[in-house]
């Protein structure tokens, strides 16, 4: 029998298409539905080679979610430095890296108790 995919599951997969599109890096997907309190249900974090390149994944993720599920990001933060790009979907908040800053801030290190998943090149 196949599981049923909640909303925010369905966001997670489309947001992960829009990223592999742009060959992002070391994509990780956090569970933190059963994290004590989490503000949202996941996270999906990627890194990329340049900032040009973090601009076109996030630019991607926004095309391939709004043209899948007709939804934009509630807000957008670091769109001017394109360093670490945060993407708010509420229940599902993107994180974009440069690579050296997504070392430096290593979010998987603070959420450790989430569910985390390697999303395979």
């Amino acid at each position: 029998m196949r599981k049923i995919q909640t909303p925010s599951e369905a966001l997670v997969k489309v947001i992960v298409h829009g990223m592999q599109e742009k060959k992002a890096m070391s994509i990780s997907i956090l569970d933190l539905r059963q994290v004590k309190n989490a503000f949202t249900e996941f996270f999906v974090i990627c890194s990329a080679n340049s900032d040009t390149q973090v601009d076109a994944i996030m630019n991607s993720v926004e095309d391939e979610v709004i043209k899948a599920l007709g939804q934009k990001p509630f807000r957008n933060e670091g769109k001017q430095n394109r360093e670490w790009i945060l993407m708010d979907y509420l229940d599902v908040v993107v994180h974009v890296f440069r690579k050296d800053r997504r070392n430096f801030y290593a979010l998987e290190d603070l959420w450790g108790d989430a569910e985390i998943t390697e999303v395979e090149g």
